[in-house]
């Protein structure tokens, strides 16, 4: 061997070795698919009903996966630490559930406790999980059990099993509902059952909702059992010991007959491994979106699992056809979307949790990487106004559940007409966006309010400039806390004036103008923080700015008063001026470092003493804004260096106990990870009439965007961060498609012409670049 090839062989071995230990510097450098970076076990030990999901489509109506818990909302679903299995269900959203299945061995279980004990323990050591696809085995029955789906379709396979047979759980407490009326009924065809199951109406969804279904088996129905005990059914087959079973089970939440139709336009074959590798090409296109370089393996790893649940738990309610189900008005309807001349329905409709804190999270994230999906919710929310007179906050079953507060759709919407993605029918949503914000409208109702408009304090609002704490002695819903709601609505108002003087309605602009300086009226220059005041406008006594809620939602004063995203400057003024402020605010970020800037490591220990006592909780929407808030103060130095720690302490690693250390409402914190981590933010959630992108401090050396053609002129927009690493995390100069760049904020429709922005960064911070 020559010199010239050992040192080739040399440099080769050097640089494998380097990606061993640091991680290739190009996410799909080995080849394989974006959907082997993502790592669903995440946070799973903290699992909700909605946060996990294995076998299913982006925004799929059948979200399939395995219930190790099946009591309650909260608790419940994919829960990493227990090691039984009780059933797959096929539904996993926002206050729904839906028919689930369990493959169970009779022999094994005894013919007295059929319906009772049924469950089978598992291993994580033999279970393998990316996104469209979950296996496990279960250890009980000796089985193996495979699950892909189509968008409204769950696909499953069962391997090794002897006298299997299938246990239908279509009775008794699923996650957050209690199924009743469950039936199976057998079809003419031995090879096919249909049925359906009501979801009982929660504190949170007034409404039932049924869902129907069918199922196709690939060998022959024996017989159907029903309990008389539990409703619940067993359905036998013929002699099944020479092939998997395999069962194709399609959903509608409007009829039999659709799930049906469901079934045979998207899955009418047997090939079970190609709908694996479709699920796997599908989420691919979407994450292939952003492309990142540098850092680690696990630290690019984490970012795609982050992308990925920004696109989850909003779900699919409309059938292939598109009807869907309508529960807004008095009575149940099947409604029907618009369609094109081939029929294909223009878009889809979804279910949906709220949309409370996407104005710093999705708006940005949809809003420049998927315009496509960000239009086709709009459009969503829209069908749901035309229906039953207004824009909901978070739909859910076809109907509206008035989840948290406010108009929280509002800027979303408004954001994707700022930036062009919507741009027909602009005055009819004008309307329809304004009726939300007045009397009459959702931001009158407070958290589940369904039969009064009293606990949102808007009139009060109005008339006196903020929302009293405590409002009344009765209790109309939930949330209801005067600062917090006092702040939101200053801020959906201002967005809304944005949007009426862009279409020209002058004077509407400067009535929700005037109306969106009412947090004026609960900050306490005395104390210096945010403050209820209640109806006579006495502060409240015995004030504490960390005591959790007591006037404020999920969150406590200190965290709360950041909360003018759309006025900073006023803000500031009110503290005493820029540098006041931002000392003030860097005092509490270096008090919430000491507590790893989350409320501990789940939602439900928020409220803990131990944790609650916190300045800022990024394991919650209302403190997601704050890493940024440096910016507006003139300190953008505070920003790259204060979001960096954030996104170190917060939003790394793979754990199956932690991940986001808090309320992940269904790719919120998601989206504002990836933000957080390609160094992009919009403080006034896009609603700007020319929106901004705020630039931070990357966490990866190189990413690239690849922008959608039908929305955007450029094919692509690059951030390049040089010398980028754990320690050089402050900016010291910038350019933009090779021209110097002295701002921390770009116009989004500049951005999206194409180009590259190249940071040069360093350990030190230059307190030149980016100020005024």
């Amino acid at each position: 061997m020559n010199i010239k090839s050992f040192l080739q062989l040399l440099y080769c071995f050097l640089v494998g070795s380097l990606c061993l230990i640091n991680g290739c510097k190009k996410a799909d450098s080995s080849g394989q698919p974006y959907v082997k970076m993502v790592v669903p076990t995440l946070d799973a030990a903290n699992s909700r009903w909605f946060f996990f999901t294995s076998a299913s489509r982006p925004f799929g109506m059948v979200n399939l996966s395995p219930d190790t818990e099946v009591s309650g909302a909260w608790g419940s679903g994919y829960r990493y630490n227990t090691d039984t299995v009780k059933g797959f269900s096929h539904v996993h959203a926002w206050q729904l559930a839906g028919p689930s299945i369990m493959p169970i061995n009779p022999e094994v279980i005894g013919q007295d406790q059929l319906f009772q004990d049924y469950s089978s323990s598992f291993s994580h050591q033999t279970e393998e999980i990316f996104p469209g696809y979950h296996q496990l085995f279960l250890d009980r029955y000796q089985i193996k059990a495979e699950l892909t789906s189509t968008k409204r379709v769950g696909f499953h396979r069962y391997t090794n099993g002897e006298n299997t047979a299938l246990l239908f759980n279509l009775n008794g407490q699923q996650g957050p509902s209690f199924m009743s009326n469950g039936v199976v009924l057998q079809s003419e065809k031995s090879d096919l059952i249909t049925g359906q199951v009501i979801n009982q109406p929660t504190f949170r969804r007034p409404k039932p909702c049924t869902v129907y279904f069918a199922a196709k088996f690939n060998v022959p129905v024996k017989k159907l059992d029903k309990d008389p005990a539990t409703g619940n059914y067993i359905v036998y087959f013929e002699n099944n010991k020479a092939k998997p079973l395999m069962v194709k089970l399609a959903i509608s939440y409007t009829s039999v007959e659709n799930a049906q139709i469901n079934m045979k336009e998207e899955l009418p074959g047997w090939n079970f491994d190609q709908v694996v590798k479709d699920s796997e090409k599908e989420w691919d296109d979407l994450l292939s979106r952003i492309e990142v370089e540098g850092g680690t393996t696990e630290q690019q790893k984490r970012f795609y699992t982050d992308l990925w649940h920004a696109l989850q738990g909003r779900r699919t309610i409309s059938d292939v056809n598109g009807a869907y189900p309508d529960n807004t008005g008095d009575e149940f309807r099947i409604g029907q979307l618009p369609v094109d001349d081939k029929g294909k329905p223009l878009f889809n409709h979804y279910n949906s949790d709220s949309f409370w804190g996407a104005q710093w999270t999705i708006n940005t994230l949809w809003g420049l990487v998927y315009p496509d999906i960000m239009e086709e919710f709009v459009h969503s929310l829209m069908q749901y106004y035309k229906d039953g007179g207004l824009i909901p906050r978070g739909p859910s079953g076809g109907n509206y559940t008035y989840v948290m507060t406010g108009a929280s759709s509002n800027p979303f919407i408004i954001s994707a007409i700022q930036k062009g993605i919507i741009k027909d029918d602009l005055e009819d949503i004008y309307q329809a966006l304004k009726k939300n914000q007045m009397p009459g409208g959702i931001m009158d109702k407070i958290g589940y309010e369904h039969n009064t408009s009293i606990g949102g304090g808007l009139s009060y609002y109005i008339d006196n400039g903020y929302v009293p704490y405590p409002l009344s002695d009765v209790i109309y819903g939930s949330h209801q806390d005067g600062v917090s709601q006092t702040l939101e609505y200053a801020y959906q108002d201002w967005s809304l004036a944005q949007l009426a003087k862009r279409l020209g309605h002058d004077e509407d602009a400067e009535y929700f103008l005037k109306r969106s300086e009412n947090y004026k009226n609960v900050f306490d220059t005395v104390s210096g923080w945010m403050r209820p005041k209640n109806k006579e406008g006495i502060w409240k006594t015995d004030y504490d700015p960390y005591l959790i809620e007591n006037g404020f939602i999920e969150a406590n004063g200190a965290q709360n008063t950041w909360f003018v995203p759309h006025d900073l400057i006023g803000l500031s003024n009110l503290m005493g001026g820029d540098d006041a402020a931002s000392d003030k605010l860097n005092k509490a970020f270096t008090e919430a470092e000491k507590l790893g800037f989350t409320a501990g490591t789940s939602h439900s220990r928020e409220t803990h003493p131990e944790y609650s006592r916190i300045p800022i909780n990024y394991g919650n929407q209302p403190s997601m804004q704050t890493a940024y808030i440096f910016n507006h103060f003139n300190k953008p130095w505070l920003t790259q260096y204060w979001s960096r720690k954030v996104v170190k302490d917060v939003y790394e690693g793979l754990s199956t106990q932690r991940g986001y250390n808090g309320d992940e409402d269904q790719g919120l914190m998601g989206s504002l990870s990836v933000l957080m981590k390609m160094g992009l933010f919009s403080m006034k959630g896009g609603c700007s009439i020319e929106p901004q992108i705020e630039v931070g401090s990357p966490a990866f050396d190189r990413i690239t965007i690849k922008l959608h053609p039908d929305y955007f002129k450029g094919e692509s927009f690059t951030i390049e961060a040089k010398n980028n690493s754990a320690e050089n995390v402050f900016i010291q100069s910038a350019s933009w498609n090779g021209k110097e760049l002295g701002s921390w904020s770009v116009p989004q429709n500049e951005l999206v012409k194409g180009g590259t922005v190249i940071l040069e960064m360093a350990n030190k911070p230059n307190e030149q670049w980016g100020t005024k």
